[in-house]
C-alpha cells in the first residue's frame, strides 16, 4: 500500500508536490487549533460564537509565513537539522503574530493562552510530518539501490560524523559503528551509533558482518595511519579512504567515489620529507624547461616547479594529448594559487636536435629537467634501436642544446635499472648518464655530427647532474594500477616471479628528489636516494588483496577469494634492482640523498663511439648496439631467450637487496 502511494507522489511535478504539502499544512493548522481548544477548554464539538475566526486566522497567517521561509522549496527526502531549524523559526514568527492577534481582537470564547498552545502543537505536527516524510520517501526512492555494504568508520571526529550524515542520505552503506583511538570516546555513541575501541574491531567485524572500513582521519600523521592500516590488513574487509571534505562539499566527489588507499598507504613508509630551500634554489624567478612534461614523473615535476614560482615554465612533450592535459592542469593550478608563471606548451621530440636548438635559443632556460625517455623494459627490449635513439641520443641532443644556449643546470631523470642492467632500457639509461658525466668533465666540447664532421668548440657553462631512483608507485606501467584492475576483474593477480623485489617511492617523492638533488649538483654528480628496504612484489599483491577485503587463495587458504599467478620473468627483467655500481657513496646536505662514485669515459674517447652507435641504431643493427653497450656499461649482461634475466651477485660490492 505504501509503495502504491509513495511512487506516484515521487513522480509528481514539483508544483503539484508543493500544493500537496500546502494542503497537508492547512489540515495540520486546523487540527492544531481544534486540539488546542480541546486541551484548553475541553471542547470537542464545532466552534461557537467567534471561535470560527481562529480557524480562519491560523491558516491565513501560517501558509504565507511558511512560503516566505521557503518551507515548500525543501526536498523532504533530504530534510535535515537545518530544515527543521528553519521550520522552528517560521513557527516562532507565526506565534508572535497569532498571539498578538488574539490579544488585540479579544474574540468571545477564545482564551488568550490558545495563542501559545496552538503554535506549539503546530510546530510538533509540521516538524514530525517533515521527519516522517523523509524516512518514508527515502525508503521507497532508494529501494532500488539497496545498501551495498556494512560499514565501520575509523574516526569519530568531524570528518567521520559528516561522512555518517552523508551516508544517511545516500543509503549505500549500513553504518554499524565508529572506531576511534580516543579511549574517552569508546563505549559512547553518536546519533545512536556506537563508538568502538581499536581492540574491539576484529570481534565486531565477525559479529556484525562488516564488509567495509572507511578511514576518515584527514589530519592523522603518516606513521599512525600506517599502523592502523597494518592492523586492519588481516581482517576480511575492504579498507578505503575518504575523499577530501572539500571535494565532497563542492560536489566534485560523491560518497560512491570512496577512494582506494593511497600509494603511500600501500608503500607502508613515510615519504622522504622535502627541504623547501633546496626545492626553490634553481626554480624561483627562473625559466625552467621540462622534457617529457606529460609523463608520470615529468608532469609531477611541472606541478611542483610551478608552486616554486618560476618566471616561465616550458613544457616539451611528443604526445599531443599528454601535453594538452598537463598544460591545462598547470594553467588551472597557477590561477588557483595566484602564481605568476608563464606556462608554454611545445610539441617536440628529443630526437630532433634542430627543433630543440630552436626552442633553447628562443627561451634560454636557466634549468632543464630531462624526463623524456622510453622506460618500459619489455617494449624497449623488443625495440632496441628506438631505445638507443631516444634514451641516449635524445639525452645528448637535449644536453647539447642546453650547453649551446648557456643553460645553468641540467638534471637527468635516471633509474636504478641503469645499475648492472640486464636489459636495453637500463643500459641506455646508463649510457645517457655516461654522456652527461663526460660532458660535465669537459671545459669545452666539440660535438660530432652523424656524418663524422666536428662542430665548433662549445664552452661548457652547464652543471650536469643525474638522479637515480627506484620504481614509482602509481605511474603509468606501475604494478599498482595493474593490480587494482585485476582486483576489480576478480583476479588473478599476476606476478612475474615470487622473489621479484623492487625499491619503491611515490611520484611526488620522486619529483621532490629530482628537484632537491639537482640543486645540490656541482657537475657530473650521480645522486641516489636512500629508499629504505626493498619490497617484494608478491607481498605488495597480497597487501592490496587483503586491503580490498579479499583472501589470497593458496595452500594455506584453499578457500580464498583470489589467486596470485606467477607468469615468469619478462625479457630483460631482474629479480633485484640496485642503486649503486660502486661502493661507499658520499653523503649530501640532505640526509636521505647520497652521491654515487661512478667511473666514466672521457668525451674525446666517447664521442667517436657514439657516432658508431648512432649509425648502428639508424640501421637497426642490434648486434653492434649491444656490443657497444657491453663495452661501455659496467655489468651489462644482455638477456638471452629462455634465461629469464641475469641476477646480480648479492656478495658483489654495491649490490643491495
Amino acid at each position: 500500500m505504501n509503495k502504491l502511494v509513495a511512487k506516484p507522489l515521487l513522480g509528481l511535478p514539483r508544483p503539484a508536490k508543493r500544493i500537496v504539502v500546502m494542503a497537508l499544512d492547512l489540515l495540520m493548522t486546523l487540527a492544531s487549533v481544534w486540539v488546542a481548544f480541546y486541551l484548553r477548554v475541553d471542547q470537542t464539538g464545532l466552534p461557537f460564537a467567534q471561535q470560527s475566526y481562529v480557524y480562519l486566522l491560523a491558516p491565513l497567517l501560517a501558509i504565507p509565513i511558511f512560503v516566505r521561509f521557503g518551507l515548500y522549496r525543501a526536498i523532504f527526502r533530504y530534510t535535515g537539522m537545518a530544515a527543521l531549524a528553519t521550520t522552528a523559526k517560521a513557527v516562532a514568527l507565526y506565534t508572535v503574530f497569532f498571539f498578538v492577534a488574539l490579544l488585540f481582537f479579544k474574540w468571545e470564547g477564545v482564551p488568550r493562552t490558545l495563542g501559545l498552545i496552538q503554535p506549539l502543537l503546530l510546530l510538533l505536527l509540521v516538524g514530525t510530518s517533515r521527519a516522517l516524510a523523509r524516512f518514508w520517501l527515502t525508503g521507497w526512492s532508494s529501494r532500488a539501490r539497496q545498501a551495498v555494504g556494512r560499514l565501520l568508520i575509523y574516526g569519530a571526529g568531524d570528518a567521520g560524523v559528516q561522512t555518517a550524515s552523508a551516508l544517511a542520505v545516500a543509503r549505500q552503506f549500513v553504518l554499524l559503528g565508529f572506531i576511534d583511538d580516543d579511549k574517552a570516546k569508546a563505549g559512547r555513541s553518536i546519533n545512536g551509533v556506537d563508538i568502538l575501541s581499536p581492540g574491539e574491531v576484529a570481534e565486531a567485524v565477525e559479529r556484525m558482518g562488516v564488509t567495509d572500513i572507511l578511514l576518515a582521519m584527514p589530519a592523522l600523521d603518516r606513521a599512525r595511519r600506517n599502523e592502523i592500516i597494518a592492523s586492519l590488513r588481516e581482517l576480511p574487509v575492504h579498507v578505503r579512504t575518504l575523499p577530501g571534505m572539500v571535494d565532497l562539499a563542492s560536489g566534485r566527489v560523491a560518497l560512491q567515489d570512496f577512494q582506494e588507499l593511497d600509494v603511500e598507504d600501500l608503500l607502508g613508509r613515510a615519504p622522504v620529507p622535502p627541504d623547501s630551500s633546496l626545492l626553490a634554489r634553481n626554480l624561483a624567478g627562473k625559466t625552467v624547461l621540462v622534457t617529457g612534461a606529460g609523463g608520470s614523473i615529468g608532469s609531477e615535476l611541472c606541478r611542483q616547479i610551478a608552486l616554486e614560482k618560476p618566471r616561465r615554465l616550458v613544457l616539451i612533450e611528443l604526445n599531443e594529448f599528454a601535453l594538452y592535459t598537463i598544460h591545462r592542469e598547470l594553467v588551472g593550478l597557477c590561477a588557483e594559487h595566484g602564481l605568476p608563471v608563464e606556462v608554454i606548451p611545445l610539441l617536440a621530440s628529443a630526437g630532433n636536435f634542430g627543433r630543440l636548438k630552436e626552442i633553447f635559443n628562443l627561451y634560454r632556460p636557466d634549468t632543464v629537467y630531462h624526463a623524456a625517455a622510453y622506460k618500459h623494459v619489455p617494449l624497449v627490449e623488443s625495440n632496441p634501436s628506438e631505445g638507443v635513439l631516444n634514451n641516449v641520443f635524445g639525452t645528448l641532443n637535449t644536453a647539447r642544446a642546453a650547453m649551446e644556449s648557456g643553460t645553468g643546470h641540467f638534471v637527468l631523470v635516471s633509474t636504478d635499472k641503469a645499475v648492472r642492467p640486464t636489459n636495453v632500457m637500463g643500459a641506455t639509461k646508463r649510457m645517457a648518464e655516461l654522456v652527461l658525466q663526460a660532458l660535465a668533465a669537459s671545459p669545452s666540447v666539440r660535438f660530432i655530427s652523424p656524418d663524422g664532421s666536428y662542430s665548433g668548440e662549445v664552452q661548457n657553462r652547464t652543471v650536469f647532474a643525474m638522479v637515480r631512483f627506484g620504481n614509482v608507485l602509481g605511474s603509468s606501467g606501475s604494478v599498482v594500477p595493474l593490480f587494482r584492475k585485476q582486483l576489480r576483474n576478480g583476479g588473478p593477480l599476476t606476478v612475474t616471479h615470487p622473489e621479484v623485489t623492487r625499491y619503491f617511492m611515490t611520484i611526488p617523492e620522486a619529483a621532490q628528489l629530482v628537484l632537491q638533488a639537482g640543486a645540490m649538483a656541482h657537475g657530473g654528480d650521480v645522486f641516489v636516494l636512500d629508499m629504505g628496504s626493498p619490497v617484494k612484489i608478491v607481498d605488495l599483491a597480497r597487501r592490496m588483496a587483503q586491503l580490498s577485503g579479499l583472501q589470497v587463495r593458496d595452500a594455506d587458504h584453499p578457500e580464498g577469494d583470489i589467486d596470485i599467478e606467477i607468469t615468469g620473468l619478462r625479457p630483460g627483467e631482474k629479480l633485484y634492482e640496485e642503486l649503486l655500481i660502486g661502493d661507499n657513496p658520499e653523503g649530501t646536505a640532505h640526509e636521505r640523498i647520497m652521491k654515487a662514485r661512478e667511473d666514466f669515459v672521457v668525451w674525446p674517447e666517447l664521442a667517436p663511439i657514439l657516432v658508431e652507435m648512432r649509425k648502428a641504431a639508424t640501421l637497426n643493427d642490434e648486434g653492434v648496439m649491444k656490443a657497444i653497450l657491453i663495452q661501455l656499461v659496467h655489468g651489462y649482461t644482455p638477456h638471452s631467450p629462455g634465461a629469464g634475466g641475469v641476477q646480480p651477485d648479492p656478495t658483489e660490492p654495491g649490490s643491495r637487496r
